[in-house]
């Protein structure tokens, strides 16, 4: 205050030659008194003042009680976002297009306005701002932009003087944008945000749906096998052995597609393996399902996925919650697509151990059993389809194109079971779940001789079903049974093969192999180490007693 009385008195001294009149203080009377006699700025600035200081309004219309009067008008620019309408704008220079795009509250579409505008990239953007102050003239609403240019003269234009410029379409909208400022009531916001980012939120994902409704409209016809392929990766980003099977290109083609693509830098290619537990002999006999949380998806985000052992085919579904309901709901659309499993194996969750959901597995005839308690090696393959997941999830997601969580999830899907295999399964997952295939099974089925992890005794020689990377499946008297890789090795020898009709109760150790093929099979290969390099060892006690015997054997027995 007392720095507005002294900047007010030196001014009018300057302008007019003469003091105020009359200087009217919004204080009551004791505390002017107060004021007066101890607040020293209050009294430098009243110094040799000899007009009148009154603490009551003038008699005038515009200081009446009823009405408020404001020396400074209400701004209308806020300084912090609103809770309204958000409008996204952009602009492309190559495609010449101004975009602005809204999610409407009510409907919860995304609406957009598109206009071809001739110009710098920055005046089409500018143009969209117009467009945007024009069509929410009456409403408050924040306008989120991703030119740092066209964010500061939409932020400066309020309260600005215009000069002429010697771009006559940047003048016409600069002029058209004061207008609008000036006789706007409304509230409005203008943020700037980075274009190109990643990071999760409404904002970035309203900036990247402008962005590519900016982008220029692309060929449908593409000549070019390589370019078609480029394109293809571009969208569903497959691995090197499906771009190679769907366009007949070479290998070093294929990983030059995948080398020099932007989102599969941070994340890799995703393989066919999924896990060392052991799977089904055909599709449809074994499940392994489990829930990941994807927060990205908001309240979609606990996504439940099965996935069959035989084939490895994927389904998953994204869920506001992991109850007993949303595992039943889960469970009817996965049905509805792969078709009814014999068995499903689980963890111990609380859905998974709800009364409803063993009544529903019970009325569709399905068995259903859980892992042990606190290890999740049990559940391995599901654990490695989680990651694989999550894994093209962040592909896609790095796309301009903006995709709800169910249509993310189709997408990925899509891309997992039907273009994706590898060098030693050639065909996809989806192609090896209908057809009940897989280069897995062996026409010819070799003898092996088998470990009991349990006894160590070996047995054999059975017949081989199936085998993969840290697994093998024998065919055993009482069934099909699986073992760790290292536990089954070879047979060379020409023993008669245990067949199933056998009826021996203890295969493993009623069938026994040769001494010599047991010792064979299981022995380690030491290296072997050359005769030059001897090597001068301390002779032990032990050897040396030994030593000292010697002589008197042989006198003995002489």
């Amino acid at each position: 205050m007392a720095q507005l009385i002294r900047k007010a008195r030196t001014r009018l001294r300057s302008l007019a030659g003469c003091e105020f009149t009359c200087i009217y203080l919004p204080l009551t009377t004791g505390d002017l008194e107060h004021l007066l006699q101890t607040n020293e700025s209050l009294q430098f600035a009243l110094d040799s003042y000899t007009g009148q200081i009154s603490i009551h309004l003038p008699k005038h219309k515009l200081f009446n009680r009823n009405t408020v009067f404001h020396l400074v008008p209400k701004l209308v620019q806020s300084r912090a976002p609103l809770k309204a309408l958000t409008v996204f704008t952009d602009g492309s220079g190559s495609s010449h297009k101004s975009v602005m795009t809204w999610k409407d509250p009510k409907t919860q579409k995304w609406e957009s306005d598109v206009q071809i505008v001739d110009g710098s990239p920055q005046i089409a953007e500018l143009a969209a701002v117009v467009r945007a102050f024009e069509k929410f003239k009456d409403e408050p609403f924040n306008l989120v932009t991703d030119s740092a240019y066209v964010a500061g003269i939409a932020m400066r234009a309020k309260h600005a003087f215009i000069k002429e410029v010697s771009n006559p379409k940047l003048y016409q909208l600069i002029s058209e944008l004061t207008q609008l400022f000036s006789s706007r009531k409304q509230p409005y916001h203008i943020m700037h945000v980075r274009s190109h980012t990643d990071l999760p939120g409404f904002i970035t994902e309203g900036n990247r749906k402008a962005d590519a409704l900016a982008m220029p409209a692309q060929s449908a016809n593409v000549p070019d096998i390589f370019a078609q392929a480029k394109l293809s990766h571009a969208f569903f980003h497959q691995n090197v052995p499906v771009l190679i099977r769907m366009f007949k290109i070479s290998k070093y083609q294929a990983k030059a597609i995948v080398a020099t693509c932007p989102n599969c830098q941070n994340y890799q290619i995703p393989s066919m393996g999924t896990g060392l537990n052991p799977r089904s002999l055909n599709s449809c006999q074994l499940w392994q399902t489990d829930v990941t949380h994807f927060p990205s998806f908001g309240k979609s985000k606990y996504v439940h996925v099965s996935v069959d052992t035989f084939s490895g085919v994927i389904f998953a579904s994204a869920h506001a919650g992991e109850k007993a309901t949303h595992v039943i709901k889960h469970f009817l659309l996965a049905f509805a697509t792969l078709g009814v499993p014999k068995k499903i194996k689980t963890d111990n969750g609380p859905a998974y151990k709800s009364q409803d959901l063993k009544r529903f597995l019970n009325e569709w005839g399905i068995e259903h059993t859980r892992g042990i308690p606190e290890n999740s090696t049990g559940q391995s393959i599901v654990e490695r389809t989680h990651q694989t997941l999550k894994r093209v999830l962040n592909q896609q997601h790095r796309d301009t194109i903006i995709l709800s969580p169910v249509e993310s999830l189709c997408k990925v899907l899509y891309v997992i079971n039907f273009l994706n295999c590898s060098a030693s399964e050639p065909d996809p997952p989806i192609l090896r779940h209908f057809a009940n295939s897989t280069q897995a099974k062996l026409t010819e089925k070799p003898p092996v001789l088998v470990k009991d992890p349990e006894t160590h005794q070996v047995s054999g020689p059975f017949q081989l079903i199936t085998w993969g990377r840290g697994y093998a499946c024998v065919s055993l008297p009482s069934g099909p049974r699986w073992f760790p890789g290292k536990n089954v090795k070879p047979y060379l020898g020409t023993a008669k093969i245990t067949s199933k009709n056998s009826n021996k109760s203890s295969p493993e150790s009623n069938t026994k192999p040769p001494q010599n093929q047991t010792s064979s099979a299981w022995r380690r290969r030491h290296r072997k180490a050359p005769t030059q390099q001897k090597i001068n060892r301390p002779v032990t006690r032990q050897q040396t007693k030994q030593k000292v015997k010697q002589p008197s054997a042989v006198s003995a027995k002489s």
